[in-house]
C-alpha cells in the first residue's frame, strides 16, 4: 500500500511507553509484563538462551550493551514506521466513510480515535492485553492496537504485508460504522434473550459484516487515492484466512468446534471481504438476512 508522504490522521492517541494508559512511575515489573516478555523470548526462539546466558558472573559487556541499544533503536524505528502506516490507513478510512455517510446515508460520520499501546491498555470496555489483539470498544468509540500484532500476523499467522495490517484496521473501523448505525446495539441487546449458540451466530454475522465493510473501504480507497499496490489484496485475503475461527482452532487445538465460532470461518471471512471489495456497495453487506454466510 502506498502510504509514505501521505496525510496522517490526527485522531490518534499514542499511549506507547505508558502503563495501562497512565504515565509510568517508579516500581518494578508487573506479572503481566513478565509473562509478555517471556512469551516474546519463546516466540522468537530465544527462550533457552535467555535462561542459560546468565550463569556466569552476571556482568554485561560493552558489546552486549551496544547490541541491546542497536536492537532497541531498530525496533523503535520499525514501530515508528508502522505507526505512520497505521495513521495513514486511519486517515484513508476517515476520508472514505465521511464520503459514504454524507453522500449515501445523509448522515455525519463521527470519526473514531485509534489508541496505540504497549502490552496492556485500559478502555471503557475494561482492561485488555496485547494478546487480545486489535479491538474496537463501542463504549468509548475507540480502536485499540498494539503494533506487536503486526509481527504476529507475519510470524504466527503467516500473513505478512502492510495491507494485511490495513485490513485489520479497516475491520475494526467497520465495527465503528456498525456502532454508529445502531447495528452493534441491536446484536448486543439479544445476548440474554437467546441461546449461546444463537448469539454466537449473530456475533459471526456482525464480524463478517465488518469484513465486508473493510472490503468496501479497500475498493473506495483505491478509487479515491490509487493506494493499492500489486499483491495488496492477496495480503488481506491471507490475513482473513489466517484469523478465521476454524483455522485458529485447528492450529491451537487440532480440531474444530463450529458451534463455538464467533468470527466466522476462513472461507466466510474471505468471501465477505471480497464481496465488499468487488461491489464497493454498502447495500450488499446485509449478513443478517441471508442463509449463506
Amino acid at each position: 500500500m502506498k502510504y509514505k508522504g501521505r496525510e496522517h490522521s490526527t485522531n490518534v492517541e499514542d499511549r506507547r511507553g505508558t502503563s495501562s494508559g497512565a504515565p509510568r512511575v517508579g516500581g518494578g515489573i508487573g506479572c503481566g509484563t513478565l509473562i509478555f516478555i517471556l512469551a516474546l523470548f519463546f516466540l522468537f526462539g530465544g527462550g533457552a538462551n535467555f535462561f542459560q546466558s546468565g550463569g556466569g558472573s552476571g556482568q554485561v559487556t560493552k558489546q552486549q550493551r551496544t547490541n541491546t541499544r542497536t536492537a532497541t533503536n531498530n525496533q523503535q524505528r520499525s514501530n515508528d514506521e508502522l505507526g505512520d502506516f497505521v495513521k495513514v490507513t486511519l486517515r484513508d478510512t476517515e476520508e472514505v466513510w465521511n464520503k459514504i455517510f454524507r453522500e449515501e446515508l445523509s448522515a455525519n460520520y463521527r470519526e473514531p480515535v485509534l489508541v496505540l499501546f504497549n502490552n496492556s491498555v485500559r478502555s471503557a470496555c475494561g482492561m485488555a492485553s496485547a494478546r487480545t489483539g486489535p479491538f474496537y470498544c463501542p463504549a468509548d468509540r475507540k480502536l485499540y492496537v498494539d503494533l506487536v500484532f503486526y509481527n504476529e500476523l507475519k510470524n504466527k499467522f503467516k500473513a505478512p504485508g502492510d495491507f494485511a495490517m490495513a485490513y485489520v484496521i479497516a475491520h475494526e473501523v467497520g465495527h465503528h460504522v456498525q456502532n454508529l448505525l445502531g447495528i452493534t446495539d441491536q446484536v448486543q441487546s439479544q445476548r440474554n434473550r437467546i441461546s449461546k449458540t444463537a448469539y454466537n451466530d449473530l456475533s459471526v454475522r456482525l464480524e463478517l459484516q465488518a469484513d465486508f465493510l473493510a472490503g468496501v473501504w479497500a475498493k473506495r480507497a483505491n478509487q479515491m487515492f490509487g493506494s493499492l499496490e500489486q499483491g495488496d489484496l492477496e495480503e488481506a485475503i491471507r490475513a482473513a484466512h489466517a484469523i478465521g475461527d476454524d483455522h485458529i482452532q485447528l492450529q491451537s487445538q487440532g480440531y474444530v468446534i463450529p458451534g463455538s465460532f464467533t468470527h466466522g470461518t476462513s472461507a466466510q471471512r474471505k468471501r465477505w471481504f471480497m464481496l465488499g471489495y468487488e461491489t464497493g456497495d454498502i447495500a450488499q453487506g446485509d449478513t443478517f438476512n441471508t442463509n449463506r454466510l
